[in-house]
């Protein structure tokens, strides 16, 4: 993370930082933040920021009112009590939680800073409307959209558009059929689908090149991370452990060395979907609150065992017994919370850690005058 510096009594260690500070700048952040948003200016101030940037922060007042130790998991409850337009809500829900970040985050101009609020908010509607089945293993498409190569992966049929096949795959209101995915998978998807609605506002060039690679080889794990996510924080700096932007993808990890054997139950990976509640694929309507998380991961432990081939499996209706059990047991549940809600050991660690993870994901920004999208031929 930056080192912050003081300017007119406000540290500025986070928030956003926009590449430009002049007149021109300062009317489109007024005209994005005030106008399109309505986050009214005693909100946030705009000031200028390191090496000729502008900064855009929340003041003091709105940080500990809207996001007191940033944490953002009733930021949407302060900001818009009463939802009557989601997308609009999301938006400045992101916005804001940007603006309050612990970190900073960089972009051209308020333009690619709306862009980049679009994408995340796009990443939230995919998500909710996301349902899978699971398997970790298996994996299946809809076939008029995509095609499999053993080796190169699925791949998107000619004379498809992207958007249209990732629907496909994840959406059950689409095609009325659940497909098989991973929760690392289906996590993909679901940015990619975000990503690729926005390139087709504001980059139809670069979409095109991404459809292009899609036709030929998958972008998928590590190559997938590198080309469409940024990564912040780390164990050394660790993110406050509230502080989610909608939108987000974050890993919640299973602490319990015996069942994280069981395959798919090492952790879960799921996308922030703003007030409060985390994305749930395999059953669409139930998202998750951050305890309610912590809890079922809490009880893999009790639901994990051997199979007649020594391999290990999970019942998920012990899991599910376990976890009302909990629930209903207050001295239990807080004692489960306070072992799970903690900065997780280090990879291949098994300590005293939790379940929480110290670093978040965000897409890159794919606004034309400043995309940072790699896409390279197959």
């Amino acid at each position: 993370m930056d080192m912050g510096c003081l300017i007119a009594g406000v540290e500025l260690s986070g928030g956003v930082r926009l590449a430009r500070c002049d007149a021109a700048s300062s009317r489109e952040v007024v005209d994005y933040l005030e106008g399109a948003l309505g986050l009214a200016h005693h909100l946030w101030r705009e000031l200028p920021g390191p090496q000729g940037s502008t900064a855009l922060v929340l003041t003091p007042e709105a940080q500990a009112a809207l996001m007191p130790g940033h944490d953002t998991l009733h930021l949407r409850q302060h900001l818009d009590p009463v939802v009557a337009d989601l997308d609009r809500a999301l938006e400045r829900e992101v916005a804001v939680a940007l603006l309050g970040s612990p970190q900073p985050f960089h972009f051209d101009s308020a333009a690619g800073f709306a862009s980049h609020v679009r994408v995340q908010r796009r990443i939230c509607r995919a998500a909710a409307r996301t349902a899978v089945a699971f398997k970790t293993l298996a994996a299946e498409r809809p076939d008029r959209y995509w095609t499999y190569d053993e080796e190169a992966g699925f791949l998107l049929q000619p004379g498809q558009a992207l958007t249209d096949a990732l629907r496909a795959a994840t959406q059950p209101s689409v095609t009325g059929q659940l497909y098989d995915f991973s929760c690392y998978r289906a996590s993909e998807y679901v940015i990619l689908l975000g990503l690729s609605e926005e390139l087709e506002l504001v980059n139809p060039a670069q979409l095109a090149q991404l459809e292009a690679r899609c036709r030929r080889r998958a972008i998928r794990s590590r190559e997938f991370h590198e080309v469409f996510l940024d990564e912040f924080g780390s164990h050394e700096s660790p993110v406050p452990s509230r502080y989610f932007v909608p939108g987000d993808r974050l890993w919640f990890r299973n602490p319990d060395a015996r069942s994280s054997d069981a395959l798919g139950y090492e952790g879960s990976w799921v996308i922030y979907l703003g007030g409060g509640l985390f994305s749930n694929f395999w059953k669409q309507e139930q998202p998750y609150t951050l305890e309610d998380k912590c809890i079922e991961i809490y009880h893999w432990r009790d639901g994990a065992y051997q199979d007649d081939q020594q391999e290990w499996q999970m019942d998920e209706g012990r899991v599910e017994a376990c976890v009302a059990a909990t629930q209903a047991d207050g001295v239990m549940r807080r004692q489960v919370l306070q072992r799970m809600m903690r900065l997780r050991d280090r990879q291949g660690e098994y300590a005293d850690g939790g379940c929480l993870d110290a670093s978040r994901e965000q897409p890159k920004s794919v606004w034309p005058q400043h995309c940072m999208l790699q896409v390279l031929p197959a």
